[in-house]
């Protein structure tokens, strides 16, 4: 630290502004105090770039300052014992430690900068496990229980051996054996004894995960690669290892298992190639004339795994190439042949499930969250489990038909817990059904049929109150835990698979689309997800149960656990970090995370620290637009925005728009229906045909995958505008593009925000967060009737949800404010990337404006970030001006910029 309590950060690439220092300064001391910090500083004033160079600075120095101290120590110790052990110990004990430490120290010496084990380092450590594991193979014969199976399996003329396969071992009970006693009581599996040596190498890997690390987290793979574009700038990208993680979807290279298209399905897929053997391709094989099948490359294993010297290859080249970001590995993946990647998370870092499936150790680590203005909400979603009559009557089938083949040969483990699969996959299925006597639990178009004649609202309970209406008190740890240990959902689904293929006999819609609407496998992980939601705190979230019919728009009837708080979730986070740090563009307000996520932290001991934007006043031109052209006011409430004047009013405000505005404008509006919707009338009354002869025209697209064409379009047209002057995006608030694409210059010369985008009052989901925010702290603000004691029911329309609102006090009402502005505040926030850039800010709609001196603390305007708001025109008198303020400021910037 220099003198004034400041640090240097020379890895930062440019003379940095003033309001960078403050925010490096002020994450520097967050990371020294350790704890839960939050810092704010606006999109486009090169916030990553900072936290880059702070957080990274912060970690050079404890690493240094630590060194200094093992030196001091050593030294001291040195001079103390003059040498290592005592002058009584024989001198084999004295080289015995000796040469111990000196192995530890060639054994991390050995592994290269970026992680991987070098050649030599693997060869010496197998050769040390094959020297010091003793194994031996337990021969069936050994078990008289094996001999036993095999005597059944000749004597019964149904069994043949390609069923055994699918046959369950032996699974034990707590009482019986203790959960994981599968493991233990397995028959015909390798036991082995491990040796000391592998206990030192668990100790050395232990050894090397308490190195100090940050892990930082962001919400999308293009916010990750980013962060890697900019951490190149800096001295950092030699100094550091540093490693990218994402999904599968992003990093998978085989083509057909791409074309599949749904990330659920490219990871069952990915799973399922991994696991594939050579004995079960020839099994399928050998099938004869009676059912042969002929697999692709793809469906025998994937060929990526196969190639193992191409993998070689692949590690060899990335480990040359220095830092990556996610599109270079992939790319580099394909040009090679092969993908093996070590990746750096978001989302997997906050799920207690995905941080341990992934290994990650966070203790005494630095955890930042970028983009952290929904933490909370992020955070809980994560915990949610949802699952839907065709999966609920898909797993019902497939156990049923598993269950009526192996049950004789199954043991009384295995029988106990399927019959209490059965059992719960049945009660679920009459909740959904409002079906008391099962008396529709067959196929799909019944169960469909039985939603249709029991149409009744949306409803939610209390776990305990659910589990009392179904008569359920299995141990569901339990259950839970033989599904994930017994590999119960692959043999269920190998078996059914195999019955699908011979007997070709599986229900088909009349579209060609089978009943299921889905893999089995992906059924029976929400079964098993839904269970453990079930195991959670009474107080800790709710069952949604949906009977709706399944639509073009929805997929019908559902049951849904739905995670309300985050407070125990976050604070496994933090009492294992060093430090945790919130950032983000706007944070605001700091008070509703803070009772959400760590309320056991009093606010005056939270560090908050927030600066202005780098771009002058003038660079920027914020307006509530509170009339059209034609004089009508702007309307975008619920009841008033599908009017067909006031969608003319928008399009009229389009056209005048795109005669003053240069280069690119981005519309958005509050939902992909209500942006076509007013597509639609525009095309049908010419407005369309208006707009286009100034300005292309391009829509965000639902499909993710399909965003960067449109992109490229859109950009290729601001570039070469001729004939016309530029291009209009229409784009939808909480898409793609709201959330992580910026657009600087002429890619965003005005953003235009249609409304406020209130989420749905209808979502019983939102209004159960809503009346759970409410309770935060005062358990007697919020008095709503109840229909019954236990379920509480709602019509799914926006009445009802505004009742609702209306008596929220405050905390509640707030939260459903804020999810509004934090969405304004994310779109709006889309351009302004750089220091000489400039934009207006267009927020069309009459609940914007007010006179800045009656403003309250709930007024939109007031929770727009403090940049923007201490610029806004808040009032205008009509159109005109409007129009005239925004002729003069593009103007004087075009002016600007060419002097």
């Amino acid at each position: 630290m220099e003198n004034g309590g400041e640090a240097k950060f020379p890895a930062f690439p440019y003379k940095p502004y003033s309001i960078q220092i403050d925010f490096m300064n002020a994450l520097y001391h967050s990371l020294d105090k350790g704890g839960v910090s939050m810092l704010e500083s606006p999109t486009g004033t090169g916030k990553t770039l900072s936290i880059i160079c702070s957080s990274l600075q912060w970690v050079l120095d404890q690493r240094q300052k630590d060194q200094s101290e093992k030196r001091v120590e050593s030294d001291e110790k040195k001079g103390k014992n003059g040498e290592i052990g005592s002058d009584d110990e024989p001198d084999w004990i004295k080289n015995f430690v000796v040469n111990k430490d000196n192995q530890v120290d060639e054994k991390k010496s050995e592994k290269n900068k970026h992680g991987f084990a070098s050649e030599k380092y693997k060869k010496r450590m197998n050769k040390d496990s094959h020297r010091d594991l003793f194994s031996r193979n337990i021969d069936e014969e050994s078990f008289p229980e094996n001999k036993e199976c095999k005597r059944s399996v000749k004597k019964n003329d149904v069994v043949d051996l390609d069923d055994n396969e699918f046959l369950l071992e032996e699974y034990e009970s707590e009482e019986e054996g203790g959960i994981g006693s599968l493991n233990s009581k397995r028959k015909g599996n390798k036991f082995t004894v491990n040796s000391s040596s592998e206990e030192e190498e668990d100790e050395f890997e232990e050894e090397e995960e308490v190195k100090l690390k940050v892990y930082f987290c962001s919400r999308t793979h293009s916010q990750l690669s980013q962060f890697v574009k900019e951490l190149r700038k800096t001295i950092f990208a030699n100094k550091m290892n540093v490693v990218s993680l994402g999904s599968r979807k992003n990093f998978c290279i085989n083509e057909e298992v791409l074309r599949l298209g749904n990330s659920t399905q490219i990871n069952e897929r990915c799973l399922e190639l991994q696991k594939s053997k050579k004995k079960e391709i020839s099994k399928l094989k050998n099938l004869g004339a009676e059912g042969k099948v002929r697999r692709t490359k793809a469906s025998s294993g994937c060929p990526m795994l196969r190639k193992h010297k191409l993998q070689k290859q692949f590690r060899d080249e990335i480990s040359h190439q220095g830092v990556l970001d996610i599109e270079d590995l992939v790319q580099l993946g394909r040009n090679i042949g092969t993908s093996d990647l070590v990746v750096l998370p978001y989302q997997s870092l906050l799920s207690k499930a995905s941080r341990e499936a992934l290994g990650l150790n966070l203790k005494d680590s630095i955890v930042i969250i970028d983009e952290a203005h929904n933490l909370a909400d992020s955070l809980i979603s994560m915990y949610d489990a949802k699952i839907t009559l065709s999966q609920l009557e898909n797993v019902h089938s497939h156990i049923e038909k598993y269950f009526g083949r192996f049950r004789s040969l199954l043991g009384p483990g295995n029988r106990r817990y399927i019959q209490t699969l059965l059992v719960l996959t049945r009660a679920f299925l009459r909740v959904l059904l409002n079906d008391k006597d099962g008396n529709r639990l067959n196929t799909c178009p019944d169960a469909e049929k039985g939603v249709r004649e029991n149409k009744t609202f949306d409803s939610s309970m209390a776990i305990n109150d659910f589990l009392f209406s179904l008569d359920i008190d299995n141990n569901l740890i339990k259950l839970f835990q033989y599904i994930k240990e017994s590999n119960i959902m692959h043999k269920v689904s190998g078996y059914g698979d195999k019955m699908t293929t011979m007997q070709k006999g599986l229900a088909v819609k009349e579209n060609g689309e089978s009943c299921d609407h889905g893999t089995i496998l992906s059924g029976f992980q929400a079964l098993a997800n839904m269970l453990l939601s079930l195991t959670n705190n009474d107080g800790d979230g709710r069952i949604i149960i949906s009977r709706k019919r399944p639509s073009s728009s929805g997929q019908g009837a559902y049951l849904k656990y739905v995670m309300l708080t985050g407070e125990k979730i976050f604070s496994e986070i933090v009492h294992e970090t060093h430090a945790v740090i919130l950032a983000g563009g706007t944070l605001q307000p700091i008070e509703e995370t803070r009772e959400r996520l760590f309320p056991w932290l009093p606010s005056d001991h939270l560090h908050f620290f927030s600066c202005s934007h780098i771009v002058p006043p003038e660079s920027i031109l914020p307006l509530a637009v509170s009339r059209g052209p034609s004089g009508r006011s702007f309307d975008f409430s619920y009841g008033s925005r599908s009017s067909s004047t006031m969608i003319e009013e928008l399009g009229l405000l389009l056209c005048n728009l795109a005669t003053v505005i240069p280069e690119g404008i981005v519309v958005f509006f509050s939902s992909f229906e209500y942006e076509g919707q007013v597509y639609d009338a525009w095309k049908t009354s010419g407005i369309l045909e208006r707009i286009l002869k100034k300005k292309h025209i391009f829509r965000e697209p639902r499909k993710n995958t399909e965003i960067e064409v449109i992109l490229m379009k859109y950009k290729e047209a601001i570039d070469n505008p001729a004939p016309k002057s530029g291009a209009i995006l229409l784009a939808v608030v909480g898409g793609k593009i709201s959330e992580g694409i910026n657009f600087s210059d002429g890619m965003g010369r005005c953003i235009v925000m249609v409304g406020l985008p209130y989420p749905s009052p209808s979502d019983i989901e939102l209004l159960e967060r809503v009346k759970h925010i409410e309770s935060l702290g005062d358990t007697s603000s919020m008095e709503i009737p109840k229909l019954s004691i236990s379920e509480e029911h709602y019509g799914g329309d926006v009445q009802s949800g505004f009742s609702i609102l209306r008596s929220c006090r405050r905390r509640g009402k707030e939260y459903y404010e804020n999810l509004c502005m934090k969405a304004v505040n994310q779109s709006i926030g889309r351009a302004i990337r750089h220091v000489n850039d400039y934009a207006a800010i267009l927020l069309v709609d009459i609940r914007y404006a007010s006179d800045s001196s009656k403003r309250s603390f709930s007024h939109p305007s007031s929770k727009l970030p403090q940049w923007i708001k201490e610029s806004l025109v808040s009032a205008t008198n009509n159109y005109g001006e409007v129009h005239k303020l925004l002729h003069q400021f593009f103007r004087f910037n075009k002016n600007r910029n060419c002097n």
